[in-house]
């Protein structure tokens, strides 16, 4: 499972940059930006953090990626699966990660707030 989240949050950034470059709206460039820069740090803390804990990641048969048109949909899509799945990726315990967990979901949080209100 924690392949998946790690491949989820890599397809996002990845959108999010593509939404990026196509968008006429300066504030959801804005946002679309920090967003990608963002998301693949955290990302790269949580697969670090925990391959540091419970060994290497098998990525292998994963990441089938698709592109979502609908900036508020994808990033909405991530958040709601994150913190649908992230004690099934992740256990409690292991707080560390999941205080980057929450980190992730702030991001999405804040992100969709940007794209919504600041148009």
């Amino acid at each position: 499972m924690i392949a998946e989240f790690i491949y989820r949050m890599f397809h996002a950034r990845t959108t999010a940059h593509i939404l990026h470059l196509s968008t006429r709206s300066y504030a959801q460039h804005k946002a679309l930006g920090d967003f990608y820069d963002g998301i693949v740090d955290l990302a790269d803390s949580i697969a670090e953090g925990y391959i540091g804990e419970h060994g290497l990641i098998d990525f292998s048969g994963k990441g089938r990626y698709s592109h979502e048109t609908d900036a508020v949909k994808a990033i909405s899509e991530l958040k709601e699966w994150v913190e649908q799945h992230r004690y099934e990726a992740v256990e409690a315990e292991d707080t560390f990660i999941q205080n980057v967990i929450d980190e992730v979901v702030m991001l999405c949080a804040s992100t969709l707030y940007k794209l919504k209100v600041l148009k």
